[in-house]
């Protein structure tokens, strides 16, 4: 019972990969050689975009991008901690290389850094070095 029940098994699993052929002798396995065909041929074309928005963390940030041929134009941007999107423009092909122009949206915000006094120290009169 065994070998009937592998024999059927190893027929479902090349018939599923389409790996089964009639033969003279009978029903059989035979290999297969057709990969897919590969267009060389045709420019490559692709598009898209994608962005992130999230109001908890503030994370923000924006891709897009298209390619026809061997030349990809796209632009992304993104919020930076000062306040600022930081925007990249870019192109890519093959005799000018990959060029950016990077610029910045908005007025860069820093926090204004909070200055503690020390005061001053009378260790030597009697007051056991406490800052007043």
């Amino acid at each position: 019972m065994l070998p009937q029940v592998l024999a059927l098994a190893v027929l479902v699993a090349g018939a599923s990969a389409g790996a089964i052929g009639l033969g003279l002798g009978g029903l059989g396995l035979v290999a297969r050689h057709d990969v897919g065909v590969v267009d060389y041929h045709t420019p490559a074309r692709y598009e898209f975009k994608y962005g992130v928005g999230d109001p908890k963390t503030g994370d923000r940030k924006e891709q897009a991008e298209v390619r026809v041929g061997d030349v990809v134009k796209g632009e992304y941007s993104l919020a930076e901690p000062d306040g600022t999107i930081r925007v990249v423009k870019y192109t890519a092909d093959d005799h000018n290389g990959f060029n950016a122009v990077v610029s910045r949206v908005g007025h860069a915000v820093h926090p204004q850094p909070i200055l503690v006094s020390k005061g001053l120290a009378l260790g030597g009169i009697g007051l056991g070095g406490h800052i007043l």
